[in-house]
């Protein structure tokens, strides 16, 4: 069964974000809060713990649509192809936010993931916990939302309700408070204008 820690959203104990960090460098898969929704994550450089994040899906790696979690915009660069001044201009504004971008991969993104995936998506989360757990690991965290079972309610904000429903399938799973209920807006950045693929907690006039 997971772990559960408790840490405070404001001011994220070091210790505790510390052993957070620990997990996904080992290898391990967690549950933590964003800015929008709580999401499974795992380190981007353990294919094994990428594989068990997909079973948890139910979807095999290379058809998965999962995002990558980056603590800041060098981080965004390695991952991705040329960004250009006005998509940059507009992330700048969102991010650090609750967005997800799609941009053209670059890096080793294909190999990460076993297939020739030509886009990944991107995230920033105005989030103490997620920032600095992702600040420790050096690396982005591959990150997917946590679904619930109820076809009104979408996301299940109660870590105590993840505990129960996936507590036996991931290794650490982090109280950050109750989470919101409404996914991220994504936004599609690789074609000439910006397409909003899906409206969420995000405010849609950083496209204006």
């Amino acid at each position: 069964m997971a772990e559960l820690i408790e840490i405070h959203p404001e001011d994220p104990e070091l210790r505790k974000v510390v052993a957070a960090s620990k997990c996904l460098m080992d290898g391990g898969v967690i549950v933590f809060p964003t800015d929008s929704v709580y999401a499974f994550g795992c380190s981007l450089d353990h294919p094994k713990a990428i594989d068990r994040l997909a079973k948890i899906k139910g979807v095999k790696r290379e058809r998965a649509q999962f995002s990558i979690l980056c603590g800041q915009f060098s981080q965004v660069s390695e991952y991705t192809k040329h960004i250009d001044t006005d998509k940059f201009k507009i992330m700048k504004k969102a991010l650090p936010g609750p967005y997800t971008f799609i941009l053209e991969a670059g890096g080793d993104i294909p190999a990460f993931f076993k297939t020739k995936r030509r886009h990944i998506g991107i995230r920033i989360p105005k989030n103490n916990i997620a920032q600095k757990i992702v600040e420790l690991l050096g690396i982005p965290i591959v990150c997917t939302s946590v679904l619930d079972d109820d076809k009104i309610i979408e996301h299940i904000a109660d870590p105590e309700l993840i505990v129960e429903k996936h507590g036996h399938e991931v290794d650490m799973i982090i109280d950050g408070g109750s989470g919101h209920l409404t996914g991220s807006t994504v936004i599609d950045l690789t074609g000439n204008e910006p397409v909003v693929v899906r409206p969420g907690a995000g405010d849609l006039s950083i496209l204006s």
